[in-house]
């Protein structure tokens, strides 16, 4: 994550998870919370630097992109597990 350190990355990628777990309605573990808001993170990061050129800074900024982005990967496990 860019712009903050690991320790914090790691507890803003646990609280990510945790919301998006909520917001998707999905049962997951404190450990697979952060390794998704962690991913969302980085995943919605790269996409935002490939189209925009930027992305949001600080520990607000990489919140949102963290949810955003777990609930993404969220979504995507599931279109998958489906088919």
């Amino acid at each position: 994550m860019e712009g903050i350190g690991w320790i914090a990355a790691i507890i803003v990628g646990a609280l990510a998870g945790w919301i998006a777990e909520k917001i998707m309605k999905a049962d997951h573990g404190l450990l697979t919370n952060i390794v998704l808001g962690i991913l969302g993170a980085l995943v919605l990061n790269f996409i935002l630097m490939a189209i925009v050129g930027s992305t949001l800074g600080g520990w607000i900024g990489q919140l949102i992109i963290g949810v955003i982005g777990a609930c993404l990967l969220i979504g995507g496990y599931r279109a998958i597990r489906r088919a």
